[in-house]
């Protein structure tokens, strides 16, 4: 494994290397504040991670028991138990299988009565806990980080927004594989509130990620590509498979 400049890169054999050393960051993490705020991404990348958190938990090397958790986004439209909820893909992957107490995880309802005050409810949870410590992320095939898409701006605070195509597209999975069945609107996260986590870590692995991750360490700061923002975070560190670092000068 090795490190290079910032914001920091360092990369690992493959996926699962990937995934183990995100876990041992928050495990890490986790002694030396155990009342450490979590902010967790879905999607299949975060699953190596998961796998790996929940095996650290069982040899008591991580203990969540204090720690408290929020996530990225969720689809709206969808209830916390629709199988293909946000929601629904962290119980079966991680909240189900850790000592995380059901009262310290924070979720974005995906049926609210009020979308915009829903949003609102979310950021000022956020403040409460005292703001996000240790933020993971994914990354999208178009550069997208949460449900933060590419476009002319970008949201500073958590909203309502309509996904791309290809968001759509790489979300397919969790619907059987079909597209048309993906919700075509989500909430997340803003970009400013991610931005204003103490630390960030993203995490990418596969060749199609490759484009975007070189982007993103050299490219410029661009709308265009929302996680070329992580160049403006003070703690940043994206931890990458081979593949990912693919068009990265070593």
């Amino acid at each position: 494994m090795r490190a290079l400049a910032s914001p920091r890169v360092t990369v690992s054999p493959d996926a699962r290397a990937v995934g183990d050393a995100v876990a041992a960051r928050v495990a890490s993490a986790l002694r030396e504040t155990p009342r450490l705020v979590l902010g967790l991404p879905t999607g299949r990348t975060p699953i190596p991670m998961y796998q790996a958190l929940v095996a650290l938990a069982a040899r008591g090397q991580a203990d969540f028991s204090r720690a408290t958790t929020f996530n990225l986004d969720e689809f709206l439209g969808l209830t916390p138990d629709h199988a293909s909820s946000f929601r629904a893909f962290m119980n079966r992957h991680f909240f189900d299988r850790v000592n995380l107490a059901p009262s310290r995880i924070n979720f974005l309802d995906g049926t609210p009565a009020d979308a915009e005050a829903e949003c609102d409810r979310y950021e000022r949870a956020i403040e409460e806990a005292g703001g996000i410590d240790l933020l993971l992320l994914g990354l999208g095939t178009n550069g997208h980080i949460g449900f933060n898409e590419p476009g002319a701006v970008l949201v500073a605070r958590t909203h309502r927004v309509r996904l791309t195509p290809e968001t759509r597209a790489a979300n397919a999975a969790l619907f059987d594989g079909d597209e048309g069945a993906v919700p075509a609107e989500a909430l997340s996260m803003g970009m400013a509130t991610i931005l204003q986590a103490r630390s960030a870590v993203l995490l990418a692995h596969g060749e199609s990620k490759a484009g975007c991750i070189a982007r993103v360490v050299n490219g410029p700061l661009t709308t265009e590509l929302p996680a070329s923002f992580l160049q403006l975070h003070h703690d940043a560190d994206l931890i990458l498979d081979a593949a990912a670092a693919g068009q990265l000068a070593h």
